[in-house]
């Protein structure tokens, strides 16, 4: 189905929302597989994939009209499921390239990068999935496709994007056999500066990134 048919009258809302819903379970099951860190050669181009596959989720989304939920107030979830462990888990995973530099909003003038991590973006993106996705199992679907859309927009959205942008240009360095150089700067629990920012990069052509691409690691 194309987006540009969401938005007809003979469109059975039933099947767009058990597509998104799909998608979005698969991304949820895959990075929490991948976070296990079973498989680390891989996790890099397997999580490009996943990413880019949840963003045209995202993007169905962001083209459908407004979606307005059944019940005026939202039910009350309950706490949150606990994500520390599979940030930490996917941060020892991505150590090497997990910080990397984001400008929040492309629009707005004059914003310096600040620093960001992919391990945090992923498992932000994971708890706004979580959260519609526990309304779509419960059965409310209308508040689970307004959830998913309402923070696609405000979160999720541009998390994502950012972090499919990093994880794109690593993969790309690799293939193209362009390093990037190990830096001495900013992390994200230190203070920005004024004139020039720095991040810290890592190694992104170490053995298990660039082993599995077929290029061969720095030395």
């Amino acid at each position: 189905m194309s987006d540009a048919t969401l938005h007809a009258t003979h469109q059975n809302p039933d099947d767009f929302a058990v597509q998104i819903a799909d998608q979005i379970e698969s991304f949820l099951v895959a990075v929490t597989e991948v976070a296990k860190g079973d498989e680390p050669d891989s996790a890099v181009p397997f999580l490009l994939l996943e990413v880019s596959q949840l963003l045209l989720a995202g993007g169905r989304l962001g083209a459908h009209e407004d979606i307005v939920p059944d019940e005026r107030y939202e039910p009350d979830m309950g706490p949150e499921a606990d994500v520390d462990e599979l940030r930490e888990n996917l941060a020892r995973l991505l150590e090497p390239i997990d910080v990397y530099s984001e400008v929040f909003d492309p629009y707005e003038p004059r914003k310096a990068p600040v620093p960001a991590r992919i391990s945090d973006d992923l498992t932000d993106v994971i708890t706004d999935l979580r959260h519609g996705m526990a309304h779509y199992r419960a059965g409310r679907t209308s508040e689970a496709l307004w959830w998913w859309q309402f923070s696609y927009f405000s979160n999720w959205g541009s998390t994502a994007s950012a972090s499919l942008r990093a994880l794109q240009s690593v993969v790309a360095h690799v293939r193209l056999n362009q390093p990037l150089a190990e830096l001495d700067g900013l992390d994200t629990d230190q203070g920005i500066g004024d004139d020039t920012l720095e991040f810290e990069a890592g190694k992104v052509m170490a053995e298990e990134i660039g082993t599995p691409l077929g290029v061969r690691p720095l030395t």
